[in-house]
């Protein structure tokens, strides 16, 4: 693999912070030599994630990345697609009816990068901050060594690579790069997040829930405003918000079985200027996570029907917004087991945790509506390091020997997949 990437100057890649891995203790080595075609090719797939880290693109707007994720695929002998938008790519590796899949995301986020590296991003505003420049050169990895197996004669079936625009947008891109198709013959997908909490080296895995279903709701009141020595003569908007904020979160608790793991969080409330007038307009805005999906089905009616209830008595008006984000990620059971123990294999077994649930969501969910699948979270944190660059903070980085274990976890995975019967 010769990559047509260049670094931003300075970026170059001259050894990664940790050792790039090679084939840890407990491990098991991989087909048609590639543990050390993994090796020699590490430097590349560092300078492409610096590339894209330098060169970051907000949701829908991931027409240079696409078009990087095609070159190299294409380089490599492969066949890839941009998606009819051009913001995305498929590509197909192998030959089979049944399709096993695998779903990076290429968006960044809109935060100011405030990092002091030579790879900071270059785009005001705009940065890698989730790690999805990380999750895309996990998945080139993963097509280019699936090339190589290919070329050989020795990929058992047929290996699709999504690689989809929007994940952090609110509508996300999932449900049209599914409409456009990608899911045809799939049997089975994967898919991997970065998590600064654990050491680059470690995965977690959980089958069931995994993220949270996210919504966002909009409470909006009005009434005809008024003195605040005569309260009793209008309808008291700060006081019925105070209701809302406090009560509805409560209720809502005991009306919804505890196990389906329902938060709702308020994140902005606004209402007047004055001490002592009462205003005439209101407004709140948070967000709902559910971890089940039944319970994901029923919230929106009864949220409304609880916030009418608690605003009834004031006098105040009220509209309600509630606005559909993304489904809870299940994993499914079986792809699990294939996915740990593939983990297992890449790795080591002791270097397989269990992961923990996450409140965050991840539009990953909306493939498993169709197909079964597992994510998991790849750890990227320097071994024996205190500092934690938390997800969309600023300040995210990752050490860059992650891109090699998520590559040979995704590759024992791919193989796994393809040899059992289960899909």
């Amino acid at each position: 693999m010769t990559t047509a990437l260049e670094a931003p100057e300075g970026a170059e890649f001259k050894g990664a912070p940790t050792p790039w891995p090679g084939l840890l203790p407990g491990a098991e080595p991989l087909p048609g030599q590639l543990d050390r075609w993994l090796a020699a090719r590490g430097a590349e797939l560092v300078a492409i994630r610096r590339h894209m880290h330098a060169h970051p693109e907000p949701s829908y707007h991931e027409f240079e990345t696409a078009a990087t994720v095609a070159r190299e695929l294409a380089m490599a002998g492969l066949s890839p697609q941009l998606l009819p938008k051009g913001n995305g790519v498929i590509c197909d590796i192998g030959t089979g009816d049944r399709v096993i899949a695998f779903r990076a995301d290429l968006d960044a986020l809109p935060l100011q990068d405030l990092k002091d590296v030579p790879y900071r991003s270059t785009v005001d505003g705009v940065a890698h901050a989730c790690g999805h420049d990380v999750h895309t050169t996990v998945m080139l990895g993963l097509g280019l060594a699936l090339a190589q197996l290919h070329e050989q004669g020795e990929l058992p079936g047929r290996i699709r690579l999504i690689f989809q625009p929007a994940e952090e947008a609110v509508p996300s891109g999932a449900p049209g790069v599914i409409a456009d198709g990608v899911l045809k013959d799939v049997a089975a997908i994967f898919a991997l997040h970065c998590y600064p909490q654990l050491p680059a080296g470690l995965v977690g895995v959980r089958s069931g829930p995994f993220t949270a279903a996210a919504d966002t709701i909009d409470v909006k009141l009005t009434g005809p405003g008024g003195h605040t020595a005569r309260p009793h003569l209008t309808a008291d908007l700060v006081y019925a918000l105070g209701r809302i904020i406090v009560d509805v979160p409560s209720l809502l608790d005991r009306r919804i079985d505890p196990r389906a793991g329902v938060s709702m969080v308020w994140g902005a409330v606004h209402a007047g200027k004055a001490f002592n007038a009462i205003p005439g307009e209101g407004e709140l805005r948070g967000t709902v996570r559910i971890l089940n999906r039944d319970a994901w089905r029923t919230v929106p009616e009864l949220i409304t029907k609880l916030i009418e209830d608690v605003v009834a008595p004031t006098g105040a008006k009220v509209e309600i917004g509630y606005h559909r984000g993304v489904p809870p990620v299940i994993n499914d059971r079986m792809a699990t087991a294939i996915i740990a123990g593939a983990a297992g294999a890449a790795l080591g077994p002791e270097r397989v945790v269990e992961a923990e649930l996450s409140m965050g969501g991840e539009d990953f969910a909306f493939y498993l509506d169709h197909v079964p699948g597992s994510m998991i979270r790849l750890g990227t944190a320097a071994p024996g390091s205190d500092v934690k660059h938390d997800l969309h903070q600023g300040d995210f980085d990752v050490d860059e020997s992650a891109i090699g274990y998520g590559v040979r976890v995704m590759l024992h995975t791919a193989l796994a997949a393809l040899s059992t019967g289960a899909f």
